[in-house]
């Protein structure tokens, strides 16, 4: 494609967001009768492994984005937010219950919090336990472990409701000619043998036919603006969650061709393995991918066409959210709803040979998209550059609303000031942790002004990294070793062992 024609297709795609902006303004849909405005509906809009390659935030690759770019300028972006995982379940157990992944004791993919900790509310039972109407569309707990106390409409565990797995029955698959690479660095994993369906899987990039028509994420989108319609009289909580960019990477055609694979210029430290740069911990990479490229190397070629894929995948989620924001609009809901767009962690692309978010303490693979835009907001228009968490969503959204908190407290700090004043004083770091078997605190990093620091293993035993991410935003060079940063490491390391042991003495209380 020329340059020429990729910019027209971007042009299209943009024009077509706005006018789809415009219909919705303009809708003939009925107003919606007014309720106490000190009780506001919320639309708390999601996407999963989807980092912060927005246009908004300046994305690397030139990601288009046009509704959520839109959302930004109305509202409050978040430029530094970080999960407290970087795995799904137990980042959105913590998202959703307020309280970090110690506490949740939720450390994998495979528990339930309610198994574990049945005690707690989550954010939308509290809101449906408080008068709301809470409503679910598409995934916003992990899986196979919805609440079953949050909802009063769309709960459940159906596979129609949490897309994530589905096949190419409505496209085609886009294969892609392999190219050799080098052979594995020394400790690289490859696949086993029952991993094999999985790996196939990774490599798998699903083109779709017109609009995508009648796949399972539209119709996340259209039952998301059913609740719309439905409920529109009365206070309520929407819960509209994207399984994409997740693998397989899948969008309509249309959103391929807003970009051209061989301009996709790949970061300095792209590697076809994972790779632990000199100077690194082994503990830092994980030697085998866990979501693309499983148990095989990647060429430059394969690397620019998945990570279009990628990009297509979030420029189909970015229309489908336009889709819902614009029935917001055309029902004059917009007025009277917060609207909250949260991704449940970041994600690699290549960097360091690495291609998923499990186990990535860097900054790709905790810092997470938050934008927040509360109508009655002073700070509405502008973005906040403050260290946040998405633990802090369920306190401000209890404050917003107007809520009583739930009974044992919430560890997230509100955001309100920061929604006011996006650049109020604020002196808060953000915190992850990873744990390789769901049990055992495996690595901990402290993200604080412009430094990254992180350890692997008891008090650090597995190793440790310090990068300054205002002269290294890429995390190229490892500080943690040099003796003119010993003074800042240990201050560091006295902040996430403490995190760690406090979290941990909290969990075996409860």
């Amino acid at each position: 494609m020329s340059d020429n024609q990729l910019k027209s297709t971007r042009r299209e795609f943009v024009a077509q967001a706005a006018v789809t902006a415009l219909a919705g303004a303009l809708g003939a849909g009925a107003e919606a009768q007014p309720h106490d405005s000190s009780r506001p509906n919320v639309l708390f809009l999601m996407s999963d492994d989807m980092r912060v390659e927005l246009g908004c935030y300046g994305s690397r690759f030139r990601a288009q984005s046009p509704n959520l770019d839109a959302l930004a300028k109305r509202g409050v972006r978040f430029d530094r937010n970080y999960c407290q995982f970087p795995l799904c379940n137990p980042s959105r157990s913590s998202l959703l219950t307020g309280q970090v992944p110690l506490e949740t004791e939720v450390l994998g993919n495979r528990t339930n919090f309610r198994d574990t900790r049945p005690d707690l509310t989550s954010l939308p039972q509290l809101f449906k336990e408080q008068g709301y109407v809470t409503a679910r569309s598409g995934k916003i707990f992990h899986d196979i472990y919805d609440d079953e106390k949050a909802w009063t409409v769309g709960g459940g565990n159906a596979v129609t409701q949490q897309p994530g797995h589905e096949s190419a029955q409505l496209g085609h698959k886009l294969v892609i000619p392999r190219e050799a690479v080098p052979s594995p660095p020394s400790g690289v994993v490859p696949p086993l043998p029952q991993d094999n369906q999985q790996a196939m899987h990774s490599d798998q990039i699903i083109v779709l036919d017109g609009d995508g028509e009648g796949h399972p994420e539209n119709r996340v989108a259209e039952k998301a603006i059913e609740y719309l319609r439905t409920y529109r009289n009365q206070p309520f909580f929407i819960g509209c969650g994207f399984s994409k960019p997740h693998s397989p990477p899948t969008a309509p055609q249309r959103f391929f061709d807003l970009y051209d694979p061989a301009k996709l210029e790949l970061t300095p430290d792209f590697a076809a393995w994972p790779t632990v740069p000199p100077g690194f911990p082994k503990a830092a990479i994980r030697m085998r991918n866990a979501d693309l490229f499983i148990g095989r190397g990647a060429s430059t070629h394969e690397a620019q066409e998945v990570i279009r894929a990628y990009l297509a995948s979030i420029s189909w989620a970015d229309w489908n959210i336009g889709r819902v924001l614009a029935e917001l609009d055309a029902l004059g809901l917009r007025k009277n709803t917060i609207v909250v767009f949260v991704a449940d962690h970041g994600y690699q692309l290549g960097e360091k040979g690495k291609w998923s978010k499990a186990g990535s303490l860097f900054e790709m693979g905790t810092r997470v998209p938050l934008i927040i835009h509360d109508p009655r907001a002073a700070g509405n228009g502008a973005a906040s550059v403050r260290l946040v968490e998405s633990l802090d969503l369920y306190p401000t959204l209890v404050e917003l609303c107007g809520l009583k908190p739930p009974a044992g407290g919430l560890q997230g700090t509100s955001l309100t000031p920061l929604l006011r004043r996006p650049k109020a004083a604020w002196d808060k770091p953000a915190y992850s942790i990873w744990s390789e078997d769901g049990k055992t605190v495996h690595g901990v990093a402290v993200r604080h002004d412009r430094w990254r620091y992180a350890e692997f293993g008891e008090d650090g035993v597995n190793g440790r990294m310090l990068f300054d991410e205002q002269e290294d935003p890429l995390e190229m060079k490892n500080l943690a070793e040099h003796p003119d940063h010993a003074a800042r490491c240990a201050k560091f390391a006295t902040l996430a062992r403490a995190y760690v042991r406090r979290q941990r003495a909290a969990a075996s209380a409860t």
